[in-house]
């Protein structure tokens, strides 16, 4: 007869399987703990940002209701069509310019940049502006944060209108990783 060979574990067996089993979920707890406040922290980011682009937003919109102003004063006054967009430009705010019948601006915080375009429709269509031009830049570390002064007119875009029910906007979205 062959003798039945058996395998046994000593008393700390279950005290060392025990022990690791409490390290692995401890480890995998810490992960997790660590994986939730870097969420948090993206999503505190992310607000920030959201907040910063709205606020920008806001004041491009804040702009084109003064120039709108400005255009339907100027409107109630004007007396031929044809002089109307010329005549607008000594009445637009300060921070606007007029080129060719589109007025142009920027809205920065030292990061972002909205560049901004107007349309100066005609007299009589139903309008008074359109956009042109509603692009957001944001500048990366590599370009660095200093606040800089950004040429608008070194920026292509395409003045084709079509039809005027149609608004174009066009976003750009640079974002640093």
């Amino acid at each position: 007869m062959k003798k039945k060979s058996s395998v046994s574990f000593g008393p700390g067996a279950a005290s060392l399987l025990l022990i690791f089993v409490v390290l692995a979920m401890s480890v995998l707890g810490m992960l997790s703990l660590m994986n939730s406040r870097n969420d948090v922290r993206l999503s505190e980011r992310s607000v920030a940002v959201m907040e910063a682009v709205y606020a920008l937003n806001a004041k491009a919109e804040e702009t084109r209701a003064k120039v709108d102003a400005a255009l339907y004063t100027l409107s109630q006054k004007s007396d031929a069509a044809e002089s109307y967009p010329a005549s607008a430009d000594g009445a637009l705010p300060k921070e606007t310019k007029l080129v060719d019948s589109v007025v142009s601006w920027d809205e920065t915080d030292g990061i972002r940049t909205i560049h901004c375009a107007l349309k100066v429709l005609p007299l009589g269509s139903g309008q008074r502006t359109q956009w042109v031009r509603h692009a957001l830049v944001v500048k990366t570390a590599e370009e660095g944060f200093a606040e800089s002064v950004d040429d608008f007119d070194a920026y292509e875009y395409d003045m084709d209108f079509g039809d005027e029910e149609s608004v174009e906007t066009e976003e750009e979205w640079i974002i640093d990783d």
